[in-house]
């Protein structure tokens, strides 16, 4: 059975972006799961038997909202059956605060709120890591958070910044990473009319979309040495 990537999306706007293009260049099946439009009866429950790895996306809601956000626990619970079987996974944004509390960390407001490009600085354990090593000691990234995530026991510690964890690796295959890998400009641009004009949110980078064009080429170039390192791990036999 040809076994596919799991993609979990939480709102129309926020999808996979470059990480789905490149899926698709490389002719690896994959479905996306919209959580938000699921009966939260049944999500918990999925089979996961043809699923050999799960990107996590972002959203705006916060992981402890499963009030207002009725399918977040559900959510949480199959992550933590994806966690037990150990299918490889990584988790973007929201995606990596859902991962950091499915292993029992604390997820919190940050210290300050991070929209724009901000530079991050890798840790020595990022050397070795599959998905980053390489790519370091430190890069610019996009950011659009309100929330942080500790760092779950057992698991290391590979970017920081802003005094806060960017990016953690649990066991040998799950990530979770509190920036954005997958925006391109346009992306970035419909979160911008969608979050920011008439709303609450305000970059703390001026202009979000040329500090986009300024790095694209790097940033993209990272981005999918990124995509191409866990899909070695979801499919050691098959490199990409």
């Amino acid at each position: 059975m040809l076994k596919k990537i799991l993609i979990i999306r939480h709102i129309e706007i926020e999808g996979p972006g470059t990480f789905g293009r490149f899926l698709e260049e490389k002719k690896v099946p994959y479905q996306i799961l919209d959580v938000h439009k699921y009966d939260p009866n049944e999500l918990s429950s999925l089979g996961l038997d043809d699923v050999c790895g799960i990107i996590v996306l972002g959203g705006p809601m916060n992981v402890y909202e499963e009030d207002k956000y009725p399918f977040l626990e559900p959510e949480k619970i199959l992550i933590k059956r994806a966690l037990e079987i150990n299918i490889p996974m990584i988790g973007i944004c929201l995606g990596g605060q859902l991962i950091a509390t499915c292993l029992g960390a604390v997820v919190r407001r940050a210290p300050i709120k991070e929209i724009g490009w901000f530079d991050v600085l890798f840790e020595d354990s990022a050397k070795d890591d599959a998905l980053l090593k390489g790519l370091g000691p430190g890069t610019k990234v996009f950011q659009w958070h309100e929330d942080t995530f500790d760092l779950p026991s057992g698991a290391v510690i590979l970017v920081k910044s802003n005094g806060m964890n960017q990016a953690f690796r649990s066991g040998s295959a799950v990530w979770g990473f509190q920036f954005h890998i997958e925006v391109d400009d346009e992306i970035i641009k419909s979160w911008y009319d969608e979050y920011v004009k008439g709303g609450p949110c305000v970059p703390s980078y001026p202009d979000t979309s040329a500090g986009y064009q300024a790095i694209a080429e790097d940033f993209q170039a990272k981005a999918k040495r990124v995509y191409a390192a866990f899909l070695n791990e979801t499919k050691r036999d098959r490199p990409f």
